[in-house]
């Protein structure tokens, strides 16, 4: 991420590109134990909220990338009651969930500052935190899983990129942890990366690291505005669940996510399909 003298910010994914964003103000820059913190206004997406300099979420847009990671899990779940979540700091995924007649959400986020300042600036979880449906910890995910006693239908993962902070979250290690932790009919859901043509070896390493732990896994990408070239997602299967069905519908409102695209989501790109053939 760059700022230029003409209030320009850069957002880098490599190879020569990259998005940028004109601005009007910062509002926020917070180091805080894990990482930086920074809020930005911008012309036309609304807050633009950037960690250790790299976009997370532009506010325009915010659902159609919590909707992807959520929806097509919990709608999959014959009878999803109680989910947890690991990360997802905003707020967003959490709203998302509780959408849902779940019983129970809980959010494991590592960061505690980043969690107070979405509340007090971004606003994302639409009461979400207050709901009695919610526990809240704030510690390292990875631990928690360790340590879980509970088992749940759903486990999200709302992670940034594969970092320092974040990698443990992406390990086979990890996958086998929430695996024994999920109900005997259970659906993992991860955050995989910058899709097939950025984050192609990073998406394959996910693959087949969670390939050695579910009975199931299925990759699905979706374009996710503000963002280049989209997000990619992997989902792990424990049990008989047939993900690739339309799921029932509900009365839920949303704006990207339907059922009816839920048969479709896991069509892959001849390139890439052929190239996890064999894992």
């Amino acid at each position: 991420m760059q700022r230029n003298s003409n209030q320009m910010m850069v957002d880098w994914y490599g190879d020569g590109l990259g998005l940028c964003f004109s601005v009007k103000e910062k509002i926020v820059e917070k180091q805080s134990k894990y990482q930086k913190i920074e809020i930005y206004i911008s012309e036309y997406f609304g807050k633009l909220l950037f960690l250790d300099g790299a976009l997370q979420s532009v506010e325009k847009f915010e659902e159609n990338y919590h909707e992807i990671l959520v929806h097509p899990a919990i709608f999959s779940h014959p009878q999803c009651k109680k989910v947890l979540i690991i990360g997802g700091g905003e707020g967003a995924t959490l709203r998302e969930v509780l959408k849902h007649p779940v019983e129970k959400a809980k959010m494991v986020d590592i960061d505690g500052e980043m969690v107070e300042i979405a509340k007090k600036y971004l606003k994302y979880d639409r009461g979400a935190f207050s709901d009695r449906r919610t526990e809240l910890i704030i510690d390292d995910g990875v631990k928690v899983i360790e340590n879980e006693k509970e088992m749940y239908d759903v486990i999200i993962i709302d992670a940034t990129d594969p970092t320092d902070n974040s990698h443990p979250l992406y390990s086979d290690d990890f996958y086998r942890k929430c695996f024994s932790i999920l109900s005997e009919k259970g659906i993992f859901t991860t955050y995989a990366g910058n899709g097939y043509y950025f984050g192609k070896e990073q998406l394959k390493r996910i693959y087949t690291n969670m390939k050695s732990v579910f009975d199931k896994v299925k990759i699905y990408s979706f374009p996710i505005a503000g963002f280049l070239p989209g997000f990619s997602f992997a989902m792990g299967v424990k049990g008989d669940i047939d993900i690739e069905k339309i799921p029932e519908k509900k009365d839920i409102e949303l704006k990207y996510y339907s059922p009816e695209i839920q048969p479709y989501l896991f069509v892959l790109p001849s390139f890439f399909k052929k190239e996890i053939s064999s894992i």
